[in-house]
């Protein structure tokens, strides 16, 4: 439960008939999409469904597709694919995150070199070259012979 006695939105608290009340779906469509893996609400010890809000949005969604002339196969593949794209922006940021970070990382050793007298024999740092928009950087090894 989050503050003032509102469940989060991944708490299963609503039951089969409250679920095809407030999504305006029958009780059978929500056992059939459950069926075909459209949706898969939380169980009771008993085995009664439970679902949450994020259900009911994903219902609801559903239900759009469907009116608008989708077939439950293509409901699904959309889901799929909507999955597959949320993933990969979640991995996208973390490589934004990472390059950001190393890119930090290479400026702060650019600076400590820089501040530093020059080493006797050459720089076993990484040479870097920003391009001119800076939107990318390269990264290479010198050679030590």
């Amino acid at each position: 439960m989050s503050s003032f006695g509102v469940p989060s939105p991944d708490a299963a608290v609503y039951v089969i008939s409250v679920a095809a009340e407030l999504t305006g779906l029958h009780p059978q469509t929500l056992r059939t999409y459950e069926r075909m893996g459209l949706i898969t609400p939380g169980r009771t010890g008993g085995g009664g469904r439970r679902y949450s809000h994020r259900d009911l949005e994903l219902l609801r969604r559903i239900a759009d597709l469907t009116a608008s002339g989708i077939g439950l196969e293509g409901v699904r593949r959309i889901l799929e694919l909507d999955n597959r794209v949320t993933a990969l922006q979640s991995v996208n940021a973390d490589l934004q995150a990472e390059l950001q970070a190393t890119r930090e990382a290479l400026r702060q050793a650019q600076a400590a070199l820089q501040s530093m007298s020059r080493p006797a024999g050459p720089s076993r740092l990484p040479a870097v070259r920003q391009s001119a928009g800076g939107s990318s950087v390269v990264v290479w090894r010198r050679g030590l012979g």
